[in-house]
């Protein structure tokens, strides 16, 4: 099989005003990193399009949220409550932006024309090169999966298997139970439609619809344990046990000496760098730390 006839993949990255900055170092990155991949969409609210749509050119994609909502969810525009935006509607209580970034998701990866998509956190920064192609068809799905990982020390992951669940019509889960959240994602096109199909006849209605009216459900934690939850869709499915991603999940701030040695002591299979977003860290130091990084790396032999 050649190149031209495998399958495609693409970037999705949704973001919002307040991670412009962080953003801006992803989409750098990853002009710099990362290939073999068709698009990158970059999805942002809709009063945010004007501030990202300088980086919609070439490959990058910008576009606005509402493109992908149902147009039965409404933004409240001068509704905020901790600094969250908020959307309504008549078919369930009100959601936040952090939900509404699941939604685009979802229906994205059902409706984008690429085969499988690669879904990276705006809080990522690649420092490794990364060749998404290795991820296209003909090559297996795949899926990240920490297994046990949803437990006691995280509870609101625990509710999410559970949520997940319901809403696929599988079995109440057991713990310790398998993890599927992770800050770099691979999904594929026709098994997030097969989601969508399996929610909708659980549920007896449009999946978004179902998802808001759960309200504490987790996209990847659907994705994951619908693909688990079928013997078959799971036996053709790779398991990747080890992250992409170097991350540090706490909310202490570190420093750039700190995120050298989190670059040093990566596995070879991470390529990017994730400081989440709500950590307090000054960028600064991100950047020093990747600068130090770099640095510190032998040059290239000829």
């Amino acid at each position: 099989m050649n190149a031209r006839s495998q399958g495609t993949v693409s970037l999705i990255t949704p973001s919002y005003r307040g991670d412009y900055e962080r953003s801006t170092l992803l989409f750098e990155s990853v002009d710099k990193y990362v290939t073999g991949f068709e698009k990158h969409y970059v999805i942002v609210h809709d009063e945010d399009f004007e501030l990202f749509e300088k980086f919609h050119a070439g490959r990058r994609v910008v576009m606005r949220a509402s493109e992908l909502l149902p147009s039965w969810l409404h933004e409240l525009p001068l509704i905020r409550w901790r600094k969250r935006r908020y959307w309504w509607s008549f078919r369930a209580r009100p959601v936040s932006g952090w939900h509404t970034q699941q939604l685009v998701k979802i229906r994205a990866a059902a409706s984008l024309p690429e085969d499988r998509f690669c879904l990276i956190d705006s809080d990522n920064i690649f420092f490794r090169e990364f060749d998404v192609s290795m991820f296209a068809p003909p090559h297996a799905p795949v899926l990240r999966v920490d297994r046990n990982g949803a437990d006691h020390h995280v509870p609101s992951h625990m509710i999410w298997v559970q949520a997940a669940r319901r809403l696929l019509g599988l079995p109440r889960p057991t713990f310790p139970a398998d993890d599927f959240i992770d800050q770099i994602i691979i999904w594929d096109k026709p098994t997030v439609q097969a989601m969508i199909s399996r929610i909708e006849t659980t549920v007896g209605c449009d999946w978004a619809e179902a998802l808001c009216r759960e309200h504490d459900f987790s996209e990847y934690m659907l994705y994951g344990n619908f693909v688990t939850g079928d013997d078959e869709l799971c036996a053709r499915t790779t398991m990747l046990m080890d992250s992409l991603c170097r991350t540090h999940w706490d909310s202490d701030t570190i420093c750039s000496s700190d995120i050298a040695e989190m670059l040093d002591t990566s596995s070879s299979r991470q390529v990017a760098l994730c400081i989440q977003s709500f950590n307090t860290t000054p960028l600064s130091e991100i950047q020093a730390g990747l600068q130090h990084f770099k640095g510190s790396r032998p040059p290239a032999v000829a």
